[in-house]
């Protein structure tokens, strides 16, 4: 186990350093002037010589890529913010915005995962017939519908739902942490954790149609291989219930696709949901990402993809490690 984890702990590391240097390079050669962005039509021919020349960025991209990674391996120096907040370090921006993007992703998957499943394991013990029918046409509805156009749709139903905010702007409560449900809850606050849950609940709904439709299909697929097995036969002729069948026999067999597929649907949220924080105007990492982009802001794009990146690789060392937990048969070698 420690030879493995030392193996997969370099792969992740060489992982994210190649995302790093890909974001570092791809944001240069962007058309935009971060300078130009920042003061406008103010900004002249000598403003903006100086102000390259004070950041480093006139100099060759290989002395600013050292330079940065230099500061962060020494440091902890992500940079700090030139146009979005000028001045306001990218630590800080991060410590802002990430937990929302957490918060959100979490929510989403608290609903997708039990639908999900529930949804597979139906259609597979009632297979070709009306429950499959429905389960998997939704699931097919679900993985189609663009999450923008669905967002969009769910404002104009549910009009009346709060949005844009984590918490109303009235309310008169401080947190300490950027997690506001948890602290909420911790705090025994059940006041304000109900008034966060109906501040996210339309964006955790939108976000988590796709994975829950991608879930229920890799669930249908993983159920309906192991219940042809010889060992489910078995089960049913000793005289097992069908509940204790399924719950019992099969899908714990069945598990490792499961997790693989909700594992990664966790990263891929994780690595920001940009579409459904700018529908709903969610204050997350996704959103402050694509504007930092959009003002070709360095320091914020270089210091979330840094984030983005170990988020996905660590979310996958953990579901390596998960699929011997749960099948043994799996060996490291």
């Amino acid at each position: 186990m420690t030879r493995y984890l030392i193996r997969r702990l370099g792969h992740a590391v060489a992982t994210v350093a190649a995302a790093l240097l890909l974001v570092f390079l791809a944001v240069r050669v962007l058309p935009n002037n971060p300078v130009l962005a920042r003061y406008g039509q103010h900004a002249t021919p000598g403003k903006v010589a100086e102000e390259m020349q004070r950041h480093g960025w006139d100099a060759p991209l290989a002395t600013q890529a050292w330079r940065f990674v230099k500061g962060l391996l020494t440091q902890g120096d992500l940079g700090e913010s030139f146009v979005l907040n000028p001045g306001e370090s990218v630590a800080s921006i991060l410590s802002r915005t990430l937990p929302a993007t957490i918060e959100l992703t979490l929510a989403a998957m608290v609903l997708a995962v039990p639908l999900g499943v529930s949804a597979g394991i139906v259609s597979a013990v009632w297979r070709n017939r009306w429950p499959d029918l429905i389960c998997m046409s939704a699931a097919l509805v679900g993985v189609s519908v663009p999450v923008f156009f669905l967002g969009i749709c769910m404002l104009s139903i549910f009009s009346n739902m709060p949005t844009g905010l984590r918490i109303p702007a009235t309310l008169d409560y401080e947190f300490h942490t950027g997690f506001y449900l948890l602290e909420a809850l911790l705090r025994g606050r059940f006041d304000i954790f109900a008034i966060a849950v109906r501040q996210i609940c339309l964006p955790a709904a939108a976000l988590a149609t796709i994975p829950m439709a991608v879930i229920a299909r890799i669930t249908r697929g993983a159920m309906l291989e192991v219940l042809s097995a010889d060992y489910i036969r078995t089960a049913r002729a000793k005289g097992a219930s069908a509940w204790r069948v399924v719950f019992r026999h099969a899908l714990p067999n069945a598990a490792v696709p499961i997790v693989n597929i909700a594992g990664f649907q966790l990263g891929l949220l994780l690595s920001g949901a940009v579409l459904t924080e700018t529908v709903f105007s969610w204050p997350g990492l996704g959103r402050e990402m694509v504007n930092a982009v959009k003002s070709s802001d360095y320091a914020i794009v270089q210091g979330g993809a840094l984030v983005v990146a170990a988020v996905f690789v660590l979310i996958n060392l953990v579901l390596d490690i998960l699929y011997v937990v749960l099948d043994p048969r799996i060996r490291l070698s």
